[in-house]
């Protein structure tokens, strides 16, 4: 899985992974005001459903679309191409850039050194 989504694409993923399947009209009333046309919704799900990151089942008259890529996967593909993209790959010059840009205090910074030290051990 090494393709990106465009930002409308993601938009579309992060209601299907909320509701698990949904249609193009329930996909449409998750998304914020002003909605999108129906036919929009419909072309970029077909895009996703082509990226293989959306399936769909038969339902009545339409379909029902569903992700086939999990959200935790994607995030984990995300991350790493932000960490080697800017930051040479290194976990370390990433959690120091966000650091001294978002003024991370102490607690935070303990808390995500626990989760990596607990990926680390398995």
């Amino acid at each position: 899985m090494g393709k990106q989504l465009t930002k409308a694409e993601e938009q579309i993923m992060q209601v299907l992974w909320q509701l698990n399947e949904a249609s193009v009209k329930e996909v449409i009333e998750k998304l914020p005001q002003p909605k999108p046309a129906y036919n929009t919704v419909s072309t970029i799900i077909r895009i996703l459903e082509t990226k293989e990151f959306v399936g769909h089942n038969p339902k009545g008259r339409g379909y029902v679309y569903f992700p086939i890529i999990e959200k935790k996967a994607y995030s984990n593909q995300s991350l790493h191409k932000l960490m080697n993209g800017y930051f040479e790959g290194s976990f370390k010059s990433m959690v120091s850039f966000f650091m001294k840009e978002n003024k991370m205090d102490i607690n935070e910074l303990e808390s995500i050194l626990k989760e990596v030290n607990k990926k680390n051990k398995k």
